[in-house]
């Protein structure tokens, strides 16, 4: 794990994304470099009101410019603190945190399962992905929501040059339906079965994907939610059990698990 540091930042730039999911990108951050998909950073809100950091799973970074995004939706009193801060606040930044997911073969298809909130780590391993030199055509994309407002950055995605397959609970984009069924259905017709699976999104979903991979028997990973009110495994506050026995702390031992390790 890279050793995280603690350090201010500037809000250079916030996008209302709609629907309650917002864009932040701050400015300088060091670490961009010790970075990698599916780690997060640990947000001070500048509040009184909020006591604990929020965790942030990252979304991308600059290296020549030395920001960092994060995605979010406004779902409680952090994240709508959040939401209303303005471009020059300052904001103190800890991280980079977390086990990141680990870089498919070249020779495997990487079938990226996102969903609500979840999306944004999926995002960022997609784009690094690309810019590491992967066939983006031996990326299948599937991004689920309830409806087409859940479904952000389209256009983002589709600019990086994967297989995307948007799909919506009520059918107004992409297939109809939950997005594990268009995943366990490539999966199953698949020519060559050098698949990698890599999920994050509502629980639910993760199940059945983690579910669908123990089943067919595709190695993946998956990046768990959990509340994290210290990011560094002291507080005991995001403990999952694990299939094989005991339990594991979401913000340090992940929040990336191997498909089949987190009992869900």
């Amino acid at each position: 794990m890279t050793r995280p540091s603690c350090q201010d930042t500037l809000l250079i730039k916030k996008r209302d994304l709609k629907n309650n999911y917002f864009s932040a990108t701050f400015r300088t951050y060091s670490r961009v470099d010790q970075c990698r998909p599916g780690q997060f950073v640990h947000i001070q809100i500048p509040s009184a009101e909020i006591y604990f950091r929020r965790a942030m799973s990252i979304a991308g970074v600059s290296s020549r410019r030395r920001e960092i995004e994060v995605i979010f939706k406004v779902v409680g009193r952090g994240t709508r603190q959040l939401g209303n801060l303005h471009e020059k606040d300052r904001v103190n930044l800890l991280g980079p945190l977390g086990v990141p997911f680990r870089w498919p073969r070249k020779s495997e298809t990487a079938v990226i399962v996102a969903g609500g909130v979840g999306f944004p780590p999926l995002l960022y391993l997609a784009s690094e992905m690309v810019k590491r030199g992967h066939d983006p055509r031996r990326i299948e994309f599937f991004y689920g929501g309830r409806s087409s407002a859940d479904l952000i950055e389209r256009s983002r995605i589709r600019k990086l040059g994967v297989r995307f397959h948007p799909v919506t609970e009520d059918g107004s984009v992409g297939e109809k339906g939950l997005v594990t069924g268009p995943v366990e259905e490539f999966v199953r017709r698949a020519p060559n079965r050098h698949l990698r699976l890599y999920g994050c999104g509502p629980e639910g979903m993760l199940k059945a994907t983690n579910e669908l991979g123990v089943r067919l028997k595709v190695p993946g990973q998956i990046s768990l939610e959990a509340p994290m009110p210290c990011g560094i495994g002291i507080c005991l506050g995001c403990v999952v059990p694990l299939v094989g026995g005991g339990h594991a702390r979401v913000c340090w031992d992940g929040p990336v698990f191997e498909i089949g390790e987190v009992a869900l």
